[in-house]
């Protein structure tokens, strides 16, 4: 008996131990983002307590976005009360600037790897429309596709750090794309059966990203003391660079405006 109920016990452990792994796997899984949001916290890489969080305001009178003729699509133009136009300038009525996508460039510690989250980012196509417009993504990191229209679309990347690639959705459809293998920013993104639909991604090697929405805001935390560049990018009106030097625990606060005066 005694033989017998050691050969339980260690079959038991064997059994028990791809458990074990996988229970620690899903605890290190990082959170869903949000859509043009920061990646969720990478279980790898060096991570601290410092922010870097500000505001970019808009100068001026916002320009007339493009009009789109969307007469030969009645399923995306039923999305639409009004005249349907591109979003390349998004002021919001606080007076600041959407749409613009601000990451560190550089000051991270020399030889900082961070692994990429295990969910995806997701790009919708809804009302023939890209949601977001503007967006950042991981390198390794699935980037799931949606139409959420029903009709044709075809997504084209324009990678050059990356492989470009083309992809063909008829129908209300998910399509998960694999991650890019390289930093770019920002990377294209069209489809050629509407010429009006743009998207840019900025795809980086670490989580310390976002993108300015309703309230023109950002904020870039977890960081680890030091000096970073941190550099803004507009579809339009192109980028901006601030040196930003924050201690542990500290938030630094950083205003923007666009255009550049």
């Amino acid at each position: 008996m005694p033989a017998r109920n050691a050969r339980i016990a260690i079959a038991l452990t064997v059994l028990a131990f791809p458990l074990a792994c996988r229970q620690q796997e899903k605890s290190n899984s990082p959170g869903v983002p949000a859509a043009g949001a920061p990646a969720a916290l990478a279980p790898a890489g060096p991570l601290g307590n410092a922010t870097v969080t500000g505001k970019i305001t808009f100068v001026g009178t916002a320009p007339e976005n493009p009009p789109i003729d969307m007469s030969e699509e009645p399923t995306c133009k039923a999305d639409y009360s009004t005249t349907p136009r591109q979003r390349v300038v998004t002021v919001n009525p606080n007076g600041t600037l959407a749409d613009v996508f601000v990451y560190v460039k550089s000051g991270l510690p020399a030889g900082a790897t961070y692994a990429p989250p295990a969910t995806p980012v997701e790009l919708d196509q809804r009302g023939c429309m890209y949601h977001p417009r503007i967006f950042g993504i991981m390198v390794g990191q699935t980037l799931a596709i949606k139409n959420s229209d029903g009709v044709l679309h075809n997504i084209k990347a324009l990678g050059k750090a990356n492989r470009p690639f083309n992809i063909s959705q008829p129908t209300k459809m998910t399509t998960d794309r694999p991650g890019f293998t390289a930093p770019e920013v920002m990377l294209p993104l069209e489809c050629n059966v509407h010429g009006w639909m743009h998207a840019f991604v900025g795809v980086l090697p670490h989580p310390f990203f976002a993108t300015t929405g309703a309230e023109g805001t950002f904020t870039i935390a977890h960081l680890p003391a030091g000096t970073y560049t941190i550099e803004a990018w507009h579809e339009r009106y192109g980028t901006q660079d601030v040196t930003v030097t924050v201690a542990a625990s500290e938030t630094k606060t950083i205003d923007l405006r666009y255009p550049k005066p």
